[in-house]
């Protein structure tokens, strides 16, 4: 690519963002990530777009005001991807926080949202929602609403339709190197294909560094107390046959009082999360530990008493590392979700912010942009992320549930992956909602290297299905061996690798599996 006018370096929701808020208005952008997209937080996070509930009690209004702004463009704009997700929360006595307290909490929330989706429910009615719950000393319970999404989906998402619009992406590429002029200016940066060793040089005026918790490798904070504190979130997925709720159910751990849930997502429950200082060096994939994984059991137990769930049970489990800013002498769970934005001399970072504001973040950091790009303008940020669906003429007939859900997750490319799909490959794979079309579609078209790739973030049958999926195998190597360029050894390598990944950080007890 010539004549760039950006360059973002880091494929998670961020860069993803900045990638088609960029394309959207007219900026020549080229995305760069050295490993694949949302490999990192962006493809581990609890699978939520809130507005934060938890943050009002550390007084942060602006940010939850922002994030229910976002949620609620996001569930207009995305259906099928972002969707609204029913809470339920249980209320006992002489457990904080008390029915007063959460009331007014929630009522906060919604006068936020100027949308009124709480409501209290007595006891009887709550155990009739929610009969897995402890029933000692319930006194009732609330229902409120926020939303859910394929996180690493999303992300995706965002890059093919900027890609449609004349943006470039590259995924297992690394910065070497940033160009700069004699007098320090950025003029863009020198990469290198991690796999293949080729190296080549990008020119342009600005660099976004938009790495996450690698942000301060590129840039240092200029803030002498003010650092990245990468932090820890852990999760557990247990089929739903074990914990057969509905909605989700919020909870808060008998200890510390961290909130916590069990929430219903792609035909699972997903049980999260922890919130800890991430020890472990960067580079590593990250994975959950003996004491996070008690952490969860035995929150789940205290609340689920009549369930006796264990370990082994689980499906599997994820972690993932948080981009917190912090200053400092704050416990991890009060640390603030907002962003920050360093510029020096054509290098802007971003980093800290939520999903679900990853727009807010995108407008915000091309804003400070503008200065080194004085041809390019922004629209408003109320202008549409997503396009409407519109009507399309399949060679396959597929229910309207089925075609709400492609189109949030794959956009106009739905029409591609329907009608080069067989009939029996419109069919879900058992215990998930993914269709078999959707594994060939990705393999395709969607800049596959490795088999963690496919089955860990274009699908997510990696982490819904037992042992990752083994079972399947046959079925998934049929499915793609016509559109990878892989061999028979290139095979029987991707499949040891990948099972000795999913050991090692995706199963339940991964910590006992894990070497170094």
């Amino acid at each position: 690519m010539n004549n760039l006018d950006l360059i973002v370096v880091g494929g998670g929701i961020t860069g993803a963002g900045i990638l088609r808020e960029a394309v959207r208005n007219g900026f020549r952008t080229l995305l760069i990530e050295q490993k694949d997209f949302a490999w990192g937080t962006s493809s581990r996070s609890s699978k939520l777009v809130h507005g934060g509930l938890r943050y009002l009690k550390e007084g942060h209004f602006g940010l939850t005001r922002e994030s229910v702004k976002e949620r609620e463009r996001l569930i207009r704009e995305a259906p099928g991807l972002v969707e609204p997700l029913e809470f339920r929360l249980p209320v006992y006595e002489r457990r904080k926080p008390g029915r007063w307290t959460m009331g007014l909490g929630l009522a906060l929330y919604d006068l936020i949202s100027w949308k009124w989706n709480h409501r209290y429910m007595p006891r009887n009615e709550f155990l009739q929602n929610v009969p897995q719950v402890d029933p000692r000393g319930l006194v009732g319970g609330f229902s409120f609403s926020d939303a859910q999404v394929d996180d690493a989906r999303l992300v995706m998402r965002l890059i093919k339709d900027a890609e449609m619009n004349g943006g470039k992406a590259l995924n297992y590429t690394r910065v070497n190197k940033l160009l700069r002029n004699s007098s320090g200016k950025i003029e863009g940066v020198v990469t290198e294909d991690v796999e293949t060793g080729e190296i080549k040089p990008f020119h342009a005026p600005c660099v976004i560094n938009a790495t996450g918790v690698w942000a301060e490798n590129l840039h240092p904070s200029p803030e002498k107390n003010k650092h990245i504190r990468p932090l820890r979130g852990s999760h557990l997925i247990f089929p739903w046959e074990l914990i057969p709720i509905t909605t989700t159910v919020s909870f808060f751990n008998a200890q510390d009082g961290r909130a916590l849930f069990a929430i219903p997502w792609e035909g699972s429950v997903l049980v999260g999360t922890t919130d800890i200082d991430h020890g472990n060096s960067l580079t590593d994939e990250p994975r959950i530990t003996q004491g996070e994984a008690e952490y969860l059991i035995n929150s789940l137990n205290h609340t689920f008493p009549g369930l006796k769930l264990s370990l082994n049970q689980a499906v599997s489990s994820f972690a993932g590392v948080r981009p917190v800013v912090s200053e400092g002498n704050v416990s991890a769970d009060k640390e603030s979700r907002d962003h920050v934005i360093w510029k020096d001399k054509g290098l802007v970072t971003v980093t800290g912010g939520k999903l679900t504001t990853f727009r807010v973040l995108a407008y915000d950091t091309l804003k400070a942009c503008l200065d080194m790009l004085p041809h390019c303008n922004l629209d408003a940020i109320s202008e549409p992320v997503f396009e409407s669906r519109r009507s399309i003429t399949l060679s396959h007939t597929v229910s309207e549930t089925v075609l709400r859900s492609l189109w949030g997750r794959y956009g106009k490319e739905t029409l591609t992956l329907l009608n080069e799909s067989d009939e029996q490959d419109l069919e879900t794979i058992p215990g998930t909602r993914t269709l078999w079309a959707e594994i060939k579609y990705a393999a395709k078209y969607e800049k596959i290297r490795h088999l963690d790739d496919l089955l860990l973030r274009r699908v997510r049958i990696g982490l819904l299905l037992s042992k990752g999926g083994k079972d399947y195998v046959g079925r998934i190597r049929s499915l793609c061996e016509n559109v990878l360029p892989w061999d028979n050894e290139r095979w029987e390598l991707e499949l040891k690798t990948y099972f000795m990944l999913w050991d090692s950080c995706y199963s339940p007890d991964a910590f006992q599996n894990f070497s170094r």
